[in-house]
């Protein structure tokens, strides 16, 4: 496929009020994209939008959306037809954490989890292939995760999601090859509030695990989310298929091909060493 050009494409990208989504927004905007934003957080949504009206993007709509909600997005992606003519570009980004064990987390905010990070994002490209199919040299991006790749114990629902989501992207690019093209996304350390605002499986009376997001995003997530965008954008455009983003998940992918079945007690010892 021909390199995917951004001025007067119409970009659908979910989580867009902040993170990596907003860091896209704002660098398609530069690039004179039709852009269509969806987030549940309107406030966020708004400044963003904003923004991205003042850098430059040709058009700009909003769409407040709980993406736990379970909805088909039928009626959302009949509104973009009706009002850009239909996408070329769909950005599946919105993602949200849960933290604790398999046995702490309950089947509810398991359920919660899976619909965000995995079902919106079959529910969104089911919705919105039609459109993909009928624009020639549109494309799928699906944000996954280092947690796609590798599998580390108390992060047993988000790991679920994104391996999802990866089995889902690789499948879907065979089954679309030479029509739209699909782009899967492996991000390590991103500087982003996944963390600090992950659901809780209990009572955080004292703090504890609020602190330990706090710390792990200064510790791990590091690099800025306008870094991650400009990485993901390169990829559209050359139509690179897969995409790992930061050193450290390069060294994990590589890991894991190596040692499938031991990569985690590698992992573990080195962590070790970090900690003596």
């Amino acid at each position: 496929m021909d390199r995917f050009a951004f001025a007067g494409r119409t970009c659908v990208i979910t989580g867009a009020a902040s993170g990596i989504g907003a860091a896209l927004t704002l660098d398609l905007a530069k690039r004179r994209a039709v852009l269509v934003l969806i987030d549940r957080d309107a406030e966020g949504l708004a400044r963003v939008a904003e923004l991205a009206r003042e850098i430059g993007a040709k058009e700009v709509s909003t769409h407040v959306v709980d993406l736990s909600d379970g909805g088909d997005r039928l009626d959302l992606a009949a509104e973009v037809a009706a009002r850009h003519g239909g996408a070329d570009l769909l950005v599946n980004n919105a993602g949200v954490a849960l933290s604790g064990t398999f046995e702490q987390v309950s089947l509810k905010d398991f359920d919660w989890l899976l619909e965000v990070n995995l079902h919106a994002v079959i529910r969104m490209t089911k919705a919105f292939l039609p459109q993909l199919l009928s624009r020639p040299g549109a494309h799928v991006v699906n944000i996954s995760s280092l947690f796609g790749l590798i599998a580390p114990p108390t992060q047993v629902a988000y790991v679920t999601s994104k391996y999802g989501v990866r089995g889902f992207s690789e499948a879907l690019r065979h089954e679309l090859a030479g029509k739209v093209g699909v782009t899967v996304v492996h991000p390590g350390g991103i500087r982003t509030n996944i963390a600090t605002s992950a659901r809780l499986t209990g009572a955080d009376e004292d703090g504890t695990q609020a602190a330990q997001a706090a710390e792990f995003t200064r510790k791990a997530l590091t690099m800025p989310p306008e870094e991650a965008a400009r990485q993901i954008i390169a990829a559209v455009q050359s139509r690179k298929p897969r995409l790992v983003i930061t050193r450290a998940a390069k060294l994990a992918d590589v890991l894991v091909r190596v040692a499938p079945a031991r990569y985690w007690n590698v992992i573990q010892r080195q962590l070790a060493k970090r900690n003596m």
